[in-house]
């Protein structure tokens, strides 16, 4: 049995295939998926499990170069924003509006999903994938 990390089998393979610059979307609970699209639903209910805690395990095994969110979140969502950029730091973080973002995560390229039960608002990131060498 694995003793630490990722212990959901389906997060911890999507991880594991991750390639350089492929992207990876956590996501409240609201936000509209493509049907198509390769997903890890962990959402059990309202706020179960949180954006936040989702965010910081996966960032314990995932190198990333940059992140993307919603230029709302600041204003919409600032206790989310201050934990996102506490667990960013260092992190390039670009900012694009709502809508764009939400184009993003349909027409991204090799992207792939993780829904948690967050239900606030704008408490999404895509998670853009690095190299742990050179």
């Amino acid at each position: 049995m694995k003793k630490n990390g990722t212990l959901n089998t389906s997060l911890s393979r999507t991880i594991a295939s991750m390639g350089h610059t492929d992207k990876l979307v956590v996501c409240d609970s609201g936000l509209p998926i493509p049907r198509e699209s390769d997903i890890v639903d962990l959402a059990l209910t309202m706020n179960i499990p949180r954006f936040i805690d989702t965010v910081r395990v996966i960032l314990e095994e995932l190198q990333i170069e940059q992140a993307i969110i919603a230029k709302e979140l600041p204003q919409r969502n600032k206790e989310v924003y201050r934990e996102l950029m506490t667990l960013l730091k260092g992190v390039k973080v670009i900012e694009v509006s709502h809508n764009e973002f939400k184009k993003m995560t349909r027409d991204g390229g090799n992207i792939s999903f993780v829904r948690t039960g967050e239900a606030t608002p704008f408490s999404n990131v895509i998670l853009v994938s690095g190299v742990v060498f050179g």
